[in-house]
């Protein structure tokens, strides 16, 4: 944006108009100066507005921010934001590479280096969206529920899911298949994968060699057509994960 040109020294704004004011201009020149100056202020306005100007160093210390996205997903684009008694309302994305939420205020969003980006009190505002990987140095208290997604998985002859997505799954299977060892397992993570037979049903599943049941040995799926079974499931390591089959759910 052109409005760069200005300095932020008063004295050093003696360029030649209308890009300065020196001492002495004509009465002309004023009124040219001027303009020019108002039509920096709107583009500046207009660039902060619809998005095309990129504050890289934004300090926020007042006011309310709702419906928006705060951040970026890289700690290059989110550096040197910081908000002090700014309520956040409404669904506000807060986006960050890095999450930390041990901080007094309540949270606080952190770039790779963990530099503090951006913080709320306790009592911010609701429906706030945090696109991070959160991780909680100590415990985490939540007055009320916290809800995940629930991943459809594709089905085909083989279905692999992909625990990094999330920690409750479901799916509908069209024939016989097999739930293959799934990607990204992490100790510790755990959930539910709802199984439905399809309109046909007699549908059957095998597992992968991760998946360990009671004795050993891997339960049978409710046949009937549209039958419903909930595969519950604890991830012990990264090879092994403990299951147990809650049949014909109705």
């Amino acid at each position: 944006m052109a409005y760069t040109k200005y300095s932020l020294t008063p004295a050093s704004n003696n360029a030649a108009p209308p890009d300065g004011a020196p001492e002495g201009m004509l009465p002309s020149a004023v009124n040219d100066t001027m303009r020019d100056m108002m039509a920096q202020i709107r583009d500046c306005g207009d660039g902060l507005r619809d998005g095309t100007y990129t504050m890289t160093a934004v300090k926020i210390t007042g006011g309310t921010i709702n419906g928006t996205t705060i951040g970026a997903t890289s700690a290059a684009a989110v550096t040197a934001t910081t908000m002090t008694g700014t309520t956040i309302t409404g669904s506000v994305a807060v986006k960050s590479p890095y999450f930390d939420a041990t901080t007094s205020a309540g949270g606080a969003a952190r770039n790779a280096s963990g530099t503090s980006q951006i913080q709320w009190g306790a009592g911010g505002g609701d429906n706030v969206t945090v696109e991070v990987n959160a991780n909680f140095s100590g415990s985490a208290t939540f007055a009320k529920r916290a809800v995940g997604t629930v991943d459809g998985l594709t089905d085909g002859a083989t279905i692999t899911p992909d625990f990094a997505e999330a920690n409750n799954f479901s799916v509908t299977l069209g024939g016989n298949r097999t739930l293959a060892n799934p990607s990204n397992l992490t100790a510790g993570q755990s959930g539910v994968i709802v199984i439905t037979q399809d309109g046909t049903g007699s549908r059957t599943l095998a597992y992968g060699s991760y998946f360990k049941f009671a004795g050993g040995t891997a339960p049978t799926l409710t046949t009937t057509a549209a039958a419903v079974d909930v595969l519950a499931y604890y991830v012990e390591s990264s090879t092994r994960i403990t299951a147990r089959l809650v049949a014909d759910v109705k």
